[in-house]
């Protein structure tokens, strides 16, 4: 709810602090010098004047009474930090960076893979409709997206918006990165991508960085070997998981080597999966969902306005103010009494 609040309330118990002052304390003594004659008390005995004892108290005017409680209450009131709060607001925390690393090549148009309907569909159909489902209950995270077959390239920067993350990712088509599968140069890729985000977002490097890799061969002369980029990953910060998919039991250049994979996965501490249908690539995603839990959060706030300043800046005016009323009232006795003169 919106509305007038004081932060520091209890400077208001100020207030009456001039009344104690005016109650308790001793007058101020001001001397003024004077002259002594020897015949002052013959002089005053023969006038017939009263002496008293010399002193004389000095009282405010009215408007000077009230001029001091006008600039003391708003000063109290300026210590009290008045703010005006805005309607509430809702700040939402995102997550972990979250990059999936996604196999383009052929062989990822295999038709070895079912849909719910028992019909036969490829590889990468399986993946994109699981992708989709795994997007969609990753709030909060920021999805990236690397693509790789015979080279890797940036698909998608790390985004809040799944929509489009996710429009990126059925835009692809199979073999346009090539037919190899540099599955190393791929993780370095990734590497270089959380590393660019942390500079760019001036963040330290930490364990919120997730990469997810999903292929169905094994790796075919990268440039960086896949345990070497695994190693630089662990160095960096990022783990990863794997997921491989079609059947391990592939002979020839299609044939995947889960050995590697899990050492991969092992060495920058995350998992390796093997995937062999999409009702099991399903649970994979699941699994990963588990060992990855959202760090989505949200917090409610008031923007707050400070008004102290208005209240010091009324006190100035005001005694601008009175000043000018005073020295102009001066003014004018004076060429009031230089006219009588």
């Amino acid at each position: 709810m919106s509305g007038l609040s004081f932060d520091s309330i209890w400077a208001l118990l100020m207030l009456p602090l001039p009344l104690l002052v005016l109650r308790f304390a001793p007058a101020h003594n001001t001397y003024l010098p004077a002259l002594r004659v020897p015949f002052y008390t013959e002089l005053v005995r023969h006038l017939g004047l009263e002496v008293g004892s010399g002193a004389a108290r000095i009282q405010p005017t009215r408007w000077q009474r009230v001029s001091i409680s006008i600039s003391w209450v708003l000063l109290v009131l300026a210590a009290a930090k008045p703010v005006m709060l805005d309607e509430p607001q809702t700040r939402e925390l995102e997550g972990r960076n979250l990059l999936v690393v996604t196999d383009i090549s052929g062989s990822m148009s295999t038709l070895d893979f079912t849909d719910a309907e028992g019909e036969r569909i490829s590889r990468w159909q399986a993946a994109i409709e699981v992708l989709e489902e795994f997007s969609m209950n990753r709030k909060g995270d920021r999805l990236g997206l690397v693509v790789f077959g015979e080279f890797a390239y940036l698909q998608a920067p790390f985004t809040s918006d799944h929509e489009v993350w996710l429009s990126l990712l059925k835009e692809l088509e199979i073999g346009q990165a090539g037919q190899g599968t540099h599955l190393g140069d791929a993780i370095g890729l990734g590497i270089k991508v959380f590393d660019s985000e942390a500079h760019s977002n001036q963040q330290k490097s930490d364990q919120q960085r997730v990469m997810i890799v999903l292929t169905d061969g094994n790796d075919t002369d990268s440039l960086v070997p896949p345990l070497e980029a695994a190693k630089v990953a662990k160095h960096k910060g990022v783990r990863i998981h794997i997921v491989a998919m079609g059947n391990p039991n592939t002979e020839g250049d299609d044939a995947m080597d889960m050995d590697i994979i899990r050492d991969m996965a092992q060495i920058s501490g995350g998992r390796a999966f093997l995937a062999m249908s999409k009702q099991e690539l399903n649970q994979v995603y699941a699994q990963i969902s588990m060992l990855e839990p959202q760090l989505f959060d949200s917090f409610s706030y008031q923007p707050k306005t400070s008004l102290h300043y208005y209240l010091v800046l009324m006190v100035l005016m005001h005694h601008i103010l009175m000043m000018s009323v005073y020295h102009i009232r001066q003014l004018r006795m004076k060429r009031f009494s230089k006219g009588v003169a």
